[in-house]
């Protein structure tokens, strides 16, 4: 929602400023100016962006319709975590193998599928059990193996804004480039009329607006917006890890779910009686069954 407001602010104020000074619309209608720079802005992506890159700021830029974690998705996801750290407390941690070999599957991921939509923190989380099912790893190392994951995929999520800044930074040389253009097909005219030497020139000036509107005015808030996305989201996996390892140190499940609550943001942190709640819930759940 934001995502469009602000666009719609920028327009409106751009636009709308321009025509309280009396400006024509109709000046600012320049195809070939726009074909120049977003060609040309396309095309240096297409020379020195990956293709899998390229599909990710498409993805990115989708995900970015659909809100950030919010306290609810963070609630759901510790009550996950307890009904999974109270198997290993009854049966060890071997409990979790049938769930983590086929996540999709598993009778516990199937109740939270907000989590099963979050491919990467699937993945995390059983790629990190299952390093604890085959034994023999310290709670440090461990730990080491899960930072190591957790940055290796920040640093390939920022890819996509950083490609993104990139672009935004070279769209007002290529304005420039328009423009200089469009002076050369203006002096080409020089001998003709003055009106037409003004509507030239005009159209040249054109280009410079529309690559420095571009790239200060969306493209360059829109990678601030996608490298912001990436740290909200990350923000999910460091809530497993912290209590995965607090449970790989031995920890009770309660114990173990408040270290994952307090690496939790905290505009969409539950409280501690909030926790207590959910979690408490999931016991009754499985009371019930039994």
């Amino acid at each position: 929602m934001l995502l469009f407001l602000g666009i719609a602010v920028v327009l409106l104020s751009v636009l709308g400023g321009y025509v309280w000074e009396e400006g024509k619309l109709l000046a600012l209608s320049q195809p070939a100016e726009v074909l120049i720079i977003g060609g040309a802005a396309i095309g240096t992506m297409l020379v020195s962006t990956p293709v899998v890159v390229l599909k990710d700021i498409v993805a990115q830029i989708k995900r970015l319709l659909s809100p950030a974690p919010t306290k609810d998705d963070y609630g759901k996801l510790l009550a996950m975590l307890y009904e999974l750290f109270r198997l290993v407390q009854q049966t060890g941690v071997m409990a979790l193998e049938v769930h983590v070999e086929n996540p999709a599957d598993s009778s516990v991921f199937k109740k939270y599928p907000g989590f099963l939509g979050r491919h990467h923190a699937v993945q995390f989380l059983a790629d990190s059990v299952k390093v604890m099912i085959v034994g023999g790893i310290s709670p440090f190392d461990l730990e080491l193996l899960m930072n190591e994951d957790l940055d290796i995929q920040q640093k390939e999520a920022l890819l996509p804004s950083a490609t993104l800044a990139k672009t935004g930074d070279a769209l007002p040389g290529l304005g420039i480039v328009a423009a200089v253009l469009g002076v050369v097909n203006t002096m080409g005219a020089i001998d003709g009329p003055a009106s037409e030497l003004g509507r030239k020139v005009g159209g040249a000036l054109v280009g410079t607006l529309i690559g420095i509107l571009l790239s200060y005015g969306f493209v360059q808030p829109l990678a601030q917006s996608l490298e912001q996305r990436v740290h909200d989201e990350g923000n999910y996996n460091q809530c497993i890890k912290a209590g995965l390892l607090a449970v790989s140190k031995g920890l009770a499940p309660a114990l173990a779910i408040e270290f994952a609550r307090r690496i939790i943001p905290e505009e969409v942190r539950p409280t501690f009686e909030e926790t207590e709640a959910l979690c408490r819930a999931t016991r009754g759940e499985a009371q019930a069954a039994a």
